[in-house]
């Protein structure tokens, strides 16, 4: 019951911070230093990111399909522009990354830095007008590098490719649109380098009901966020997540500076 319970725990913070401008990889990293775990479980993990990658499929299944039939489309071409720095970077430096995330010692500056890319990008919401046709494909190669770049741990993937395309210009609803179409190739890959893992014999032991629980539950908190995160960009605004983060990252570095992170 412990396991059920932490699966969805995890599944929960897994779906909505995946898409909600505050960092997947941060929240996580706080949630299993709080329930004392030193790590998900790596084929825990690649479920929870399993579940994130449906929720996005089922939200955006029409552009999807349309770039499934249309592969020289110019939506699938930026797609495939934008996953090629985020590739690299993420294939270089994956294992340096992965030795940060695991020590979180630079977790509490890496959220007061997402905090100033919101507030700024909120600040620049309204001044885009590219639609996806007038979108050029070094904006995209721009969107997919700062994705790279959110490997950091409290770096938010969703934030850093949203501003990303805002401050180039994009207006909010296809900024929102592609960012969330440019997360597929990443989560997926994602999926894959773990599940390679799992091949070679690198998983740890989780029940069968505790993953279950835990994909369902990141694919429908995953589902909602993005909905939200549509929405808030449309009619919201992002400084509330800015302020959100700024707390957090604070008391992090409070709790670091007193030992108790």
């Amino acid at each position: 019951m412990e396991d059920i319970l932490k699966s969805l725990i995890l599944g929960i913070v897994q779906g909505f911070t995946e898409f909600l401008p505050i960092s997947s990889t941060g929240h996580l990293l706080l949630g299993r230093k709080l329930m004392g775990l030193s790590e998900a479980g790596l084929f825990l993990d690649t479920m929870l990111h399993l579940g994130t990658l449906l929720a996005v499929v089922v939200v955006f299944w029409q552009d999807i399909l349309y770039m499934i039939k249309r592969p020289f489309s110019k939506l699938s071409l930026l797609v495939i522009v934008a996953t090629i720095p985020t590739a690299i970077i993420g294939l270089t430096f994956e294992d340096y990354f992965e030795e940060i995330s695991k020590t979180g010692v630079t977790v509490g500056w890496e959220f007061l830095f997402t905090g100033v890319i919101l507030w700024v990008a909120d600040n620049m919401k309204h001044k885009g007008t590219k639609n996806i046709e007038q979108i050029s494909f070094f904006n995209a190669f721009m969107v997919g590098t700062l994705q790279g770049a959110a490997i950091l741990p409290a770096v938010s993937r969703s934030g850093l490719t949203i501003a990303g395309a805002l401050f180039q210009g994009i207006n909010k609803e296809t900024a929102a649109r592609f960012s969330f179409l440019v997360s597929l190739p990443a989560i997926l890959g994602a999926v894959v380098l773990q599940s390679a893992k799992l091949v070679n014999g690198q998983a740890e032991s989780i029940g069968f009901l505790p993953l279950v629980v835990g994909t369902i539950a990141a694919a429908i908190s995953g589902y909602v966020a993005v909905k939200w995160m549509l929405k808030i960009l449309q009619r919201g605004s992002l400084k509330i997540f800015s302020i959100y983060v700024w707390i957090l990252g604070v008391a992090i570095l409070i709790a670091q500076f007193l030992g108790k992170f």
